[in-house]
């Protein structure tokens, strides 16, 4: 393993997993820890709403900016800051996160696609409804509860199909789901949760459309472009609407990269990579691989021939001590595979026959510790003055 391009999880000082606790903070609710120092910057602040942005990467706010002024104002602003994702940087883990405030090794939610431990079973964390339950397969109290266990009133506001979803519940359980399908529907819900009902106030959006474009037709491609018009929409409907004791917080799950096809390495193609190999899981930039008994060091030494420079191969103990899923009870352990495959630059694994092959024909990914997926945007907008800090 190098560390060229590799971005440690900032846990417990700048990460994802640091912001609600730090929101909560800000809104005096007892015993919440402001790791990022939001406090001082949101003095006098009564009422936050918090959007996340799917796939809006650090990295990839520059592609944005082009097509997205409100956007490019925010991210040009003193009080700009920049958080990282948690490990592994992908969607699923990232929510859960972010709505628990924990690193992923406490909640258990550790990728897009993970063994359920003593089946052969892969749970997508993107469509699981109720089983497992997600109460127990994600044990962890949300910040969400915990503030309204403060006394501030709090809503979430997403796509109607996500409200009662197993992510849904284990991210943000806690929260007043209000359903909202388009741009227009999402502002104005966050702004109703933001200012219905006295202060404090926690309004919680997600759009998801810039990360599903950046998937399906790639980063910076005609349809993405679309999708960032309609975030700096999104954003200049929350800010122009903030009232004068809010404030608006844009962050990101993770970033996203291209995937060249020459750098794509095909599991069911290469019987050097199935050996060994009971279970697949995980993503295409980010590989567990559950093996037979026994298999652990030959499925490295395979991985690690075949890939080469392409990944850090190395087995779920090790992954565990250095550190990127922070710590990890025993129950969560064997979530993770027997061996882990982590992708360099923009290479991938695929693995169109043992799992959906659409995820396979995807010309973005994320999942991995690059810049560009790991470093993420906090983005600040105050309602005391037009909108502006």
């Amino acid at each position: 393993m190098t560390d060229l391009d590799q971005v440690r999880p900032r846990y417990g000082t700048g990460s994802l997993a640091d912001l609600m606790p730090s929101v909560l903070a800000v809104l005096g609710v007892p015993g919440a820890v402001d790791a990022i120092g939001l406090v001082p910057a949101l003095d006098g602040v009564r009422r936050v709403a918090l959007l996340l942005v799917d796939g809006l990467g650090l990295h990839n706010i520059p592609a944005a900016v082009p097509y997205a002024p409100t956007l490019a104002d925010l991210a040009g602003r003193p009080e700009a800051r920049q958080l990282t994702a948690g490990f592994p940087s992908t969607t699923p883990t990232s929510l859960v996160s972010l709505g628990t405030g924990a690193t992923p090794g406490t909640h258990g939610v550790l990728g897009f696609r993970v063994n359920v431990p003593g089946t052969d079973r892969v749970l997508t964390h993107t469509h699981w409804r109720d089983e497992p339950d997600p109460r127990e397969w994600q044990p962890v109290p949300t910040q969400f509860e915990a503030a309204r266990a403060a006394g501030v009133t709090v809503s979430v506001s997403g796509r109607p199909e996500f409200a009662h979803s197993g992510l849904t519940v284990a991210a943000n359980r806690g929260g007043d789901y209000r359903p909202a399908s388009e741009v227009d529907d999402l502002a104005g819900q966050i702004i109703a949760g933001l200012t219905e009902g006295p202060a404090p106030t926690l309004s919680y959006g997600y759009f998801p459309d810039l990360d599903r474009n950046g998937h399906i037709f790639g980063v910076d491609s005609p349809q993405w472009r679309g999708s960032a018009r309609d975030v700096d929409r999104l954003l200049e409907l929350l800010v122009d609407r903030l009232p004068a004791d809010g404030a608006l917080l844009v962050t990101a799950d993770h970033g996203q990269l291209n995937v060249p096809a020459a750098h794509r390495f095909d599991f069911d193609a290469d019987p050097r990579l199935q050996a060994g190999v009971r279970v697949v899981a995980g993503e295409p930039r980010v590989r567990y691989l559950h093996t037979l008994p026994g298999a652990v060091d030959d499925v490295v030494a395979a991985w690690t021939a075949v890939l080469g420079e392409a990944a850090w191969v190395t087995t779920r103990a090790e992954a565990i001590s250095a550190g990127w899923f922070g710590p990890m009870p025993e129950r969560h352990l064997e979530r993770v595979g027997d061996v882990v495959a982590i992708c360099h630059d923009d290479y991938a694994v695929v693995a169109p026959h043992s799992e959906n092959a659409i995820k396979a024909m995807l010309l973005a990914y994320h999942g991995s510790y690059t810049a560009v997926e790991m470093e993420i945007p906090l983005l600040v907008a105050r309602g005391n003055v037009g909108g502006s800090v």
